[in-house]
C-alpha cells in the first residue's frame, strides 16, 4: 500500500493538536506516520495513536511556515503527503481520499474545509454532530461536485487541507522560506506551482473541519509581517498579493500602501481596530469582506 505521511505545524493551542491526532485515528486507511512541525520550545504531550508520531522542531523570532512545512516534508517517508493544519480535525476518509486521487492525479489538491463554531468540540466530540453545526466558509468557494475539478487562479491555493505526491513538492523546491511570519507564502507557492506546469485542483472529499480560534480578519495582529511579505512577493513577481488585507489596512489607516513605492506602516493597531476584526465565539470564522464593506461605508458616509 502506498505510503502517506501527515504533517501539520504547531505553536499553541495543544487541545486542537490533541483533537488533530483524535481524527487521524479513526481514518479508515491509517497514515504512514504523523509529523508534528512544532514552532516553540516545548514539546507536545500527544494521545497514544496506531502511527508513528514525530515531533521536530522549527523555532523563530517569527512564525517560520514556510521553513516548517519544507522540513516536516524532507523528514515525511511516505510517497504521499497530506498538509494539514493543526486546528483541522480530518474526517474518516481525509487520508483514503487524498491517496486515492493522488494514485491518479499528480498536482496539488485541496480537500474541503467546514468551520465549527466555539464549544462544538467540547466533551466527546462526534462527526454527526460536526455536521450539524459545521458552515462552510462565505468567501471561500465549495468543492466539486465529485471527483476532481482543476483551478485555473493559483491564488485560491490555501495550506490549511491539501495534499502533493512528495517528489512533486520537493521537486518544485517547497515553500519559500524567504516568508516568515503570517501571509502570502501560500499565494507565492501557488505561483510557483503555475510557473512550473504543475496543476492545483479542488476534491470532493478529503474533508477537514476547522476548530475554532479567536483571530482577526483583516490581520492586524500580523500587521508587520503581512506588510514585508507583501513586498517580498512584489520584488520576486512584480506585483503585491494579499491585495484585499492590505486595502482594509489602508482604510483603517493603518498603511500607506500607494503603488509605485514601498509600503509605510503609519500607525499600530490599537483596541478599537482589534475589535472590529476580532472573531467572536459564536462566529465560525472571521470575515475581510465583511470588514471591508464596513469600512467603505464609513469612508462613503
Amino acid at each position: 500500500m502506498t505510503q502517506i505521511s501527515v504533517v501539520t505545524l504547531a505553536k499553541g493551542r495543544p487541545d486542537h493538536l490533541v483533537n488533530l491526532v483524535h481524527g487521524l485515528s479513526r481514518q479508515t486507511q491509517q497514515p504512514t506516520e504523523l509529523i508534528v512541525a512544532v514552532m516553540q520550545d516545548a514539546l507536545y504531550v500527544l494521545p497514544d495513536a496506531p502511527f508513528p508520531i514525530r515531533q521536530m522542531q522549527i523555532v523563530g523570532d517569527a512564525l517560520p511556515l514556510a521553513e516548517a512545512r519544507n522540513a516536516a516534508a524532507r523528514a515525511a517517508i511516505g510517497e504521499m503527503i497530506v498538509f494539514l493544519d493543526m486546528d483541522c480535525i480530518p474526517t474518516p476518509t481525509l487520508v483514503a481520499d487524498y491517496a486515492g486521487f493522488l494514485a491518479d492525479y499528480d498536482g496539488l489538491l485541496m480537500g474541503e474545509v467546514m468551520y465549527l463554531p466555539g464549544g462544538a468540540t467540547a466533551g466527546d466530540w462526534s462527526f454527526d454532530r460536526f455536521a450539524e453545526v459545521a458552515v462552510k466558509h462565505s468567501d471561500r468557494r465549495g468543492p466539486p461536485p465529485r471527483g476532481i475539478e482543476r483551478c485555473e487562479d493559483y491564488r485560491c491555493f490555501w495550506s490549511l487541507n491539501f495534499a502533493m505526491r512528495r517528489d512533486t513538492f520537493l521537486g518544485v523546491g517547497g515553500f519559500d522560506e524567504r516568508y516568515a511570519g503570517y501571509g502570502g507564502e501560500d499565494t507565492d507557492f501557488g505561483k510557483t506551482l503555475d510557473q512550473a506546469g504543475v496543476p492545483i485542483a479542488w476534491v470532493k472529499g478529503a474533508l477537514a473541519y476547522h476548530q475554532y480560534h479567536p483571530h482577526h480578519m483583516p490581520p492586524v495582529h500580523h500587521l508587520d509581517s503581512v506588510v514585508r511579505n507583501a513586498q517580498l512577493f512584489e520584488e520576486k513577481w512584480g506585483y503585491r498579493t494579499m491585495g484585499h488585507w492590505l486595502h482594509a489596512f489602508g482604510l483603517m489607516g493603518l498603511i500607506d500602501h500607494a503603488p509605485g513605492r514601498p509600503i509605510r506602516i503609519l500607525r499600530r493597531p490599537d483596541a478599537e481596530d482589534l475589535a472590529l476584526t476580532g472573531q467572536q465565539s459564536h462566529q465560525p470564522y472571521a470575515n475581510t469582506a465583511t470588514v471591508i464593506r464596513l469600512l467603505e461605508a464609513r469612508v462613503a458616509a
